[in-house]
């Protein structure tokens, strides 16, 4: 029997890379999956990698109404929520000079708005005793980190506002990560990455994946409010 035997997660933005590998491991252990994601043509190419026990749903989490359109799925195909991981965030560099208003507002609807209200408009499905993680998965600059500080605090309330449901709330902060949104800035910065890494190459987002899974299962029961870093130690250098 697998460790989500039974259980329902939904997970946003979960088109390709982290999010899409956490997706396949969760139905292998077990879970039905629904999956977000913006563009259709994306969607459903990972609907048909992930195979089975799991619903695409077209949207975007910055979007309430796509919210909305996503838990009324799920409540009419499954009705219930156990495991809830916020995967869609953005990050884009920019320096305190080139930080324009239309930078902000775009990382923090998705990365903060999109976050708060895809956890407020899942908790009417929400099993007590479930698992609500948020993953971040582009480097942290400027406006981005302000965003996951955001993030950040919102898990420390939930998790004494839902302590009477026993529903869990963690955050996992992925290190620089070998997936398709690093491909635009080429060989030499990618090179520049895994020299800050000490094992000199960057995690796979399988590496992302099966923490994702510790922080959904029961093997993490008695783990809650915590930021966990799977970045192969460079925060710690």
């Amino acid at each position: 029997m697998g460790k989500l035997e039974g259980k329902v997660a939904v997970i946003t933005a979960a088109t390709s890379g982290m999010a899409l590998a956490t997706a396949k491991l969760f139905v292998e252990e077990g879970a039905y999956v629904f999956i977000t994601g913006r563009r259709k043509e994306k969607l459903d190419e990972a609907v048909k990698l992930i195979g089975r026990n799991v619903t695409g749903v077209q949207g975007d989490a910055a979007n309430l109404a796509d919210l909305d359109r996503l838990y009324q799925t799920v409540s009419r195909e499954r009705g219930k929520i156990d495991i809830l991981f916020a995967s869609a965030g953005l990050g884009e560099l920019a320096t305190l000079e080139q930080v324009t208003e239309e930078h902000f507002d775009k990382t923090f609807d998705l990365n903060v708005r999109g976050t708060l209200f895809t956890v407020q408009k899942a908790l009417p499905l929400f099993n007590d005793n479930g698992s609500i993680g948020s993953i971040k998965g582009c480097p942290a600059f400027g406006v981005y980190s302000a965003s996951k500080a955001a993030v950040r605090s919102f898990a420390r309330t939930w998790l004494v506002e839902l302590k009477e449901r026993r529903i869990r709330v963690n955050i996992l902060s992925p290190g620089t990560i070998d997936t398709p949104i690093l491909d635009p800035l080429g060989a030499e910065a990618k090179e520049r990455f895994k020299a800050l890494i000490p094992r000199g190459e960057m995690g796979r987002p399988e590496e992302i994946a099966t923490v994702a899974l510790f922080l959904a299962s029961n093997d993490s029961s008695f783990v809650n409010g915590v930021e966990l870093f799977v970045d192969g130690g460079t925060a710690q250098i």
